[in-house]
């Protein structure tokens, strides 16, 4: 497979000198803008997923007029996060 070439962007020189300041030993500024692009990438396709629940949620909600009590939801999420909690102090 062939690689493709990112545009380059022109930024300010304080910018530039604002990302050099953070690079890790060794990382190159090719290396922290392709990092970079692919986390960002993954954070927009879950957000995009959650919008999309969300709007399946709302839809449901809509067309039927049942929804889950807010006490339910927030007893889930506090088991999950107790079960998570213990989990992290074995």
């Amino acid at each position: 497979m062939k690689t493709a070439v990112i545009p380059q962007i022109r930024v300010e020189p304080e910018l530039r000198a604002d990302l050099e300041s953070v690079l890790r030993e060794g990382e190159t500024l090719t290396a922290f803008v392709e990092s970079t692009m692919r986390n960002a990438i993954a954070f927009r396709r879950v957000q995009d997923e959650f919008h999309a629940r969300a709007q399946a949620a709302s839809d449901e909600y809509h067309r039927t007029g049942v929804s889950v009590p807010v006490e339910a939801v927030l007893e889930k999420l506090q088991a999950k996060l107790d079960a998570k909690r213990k989990q992290l102090k074995r």
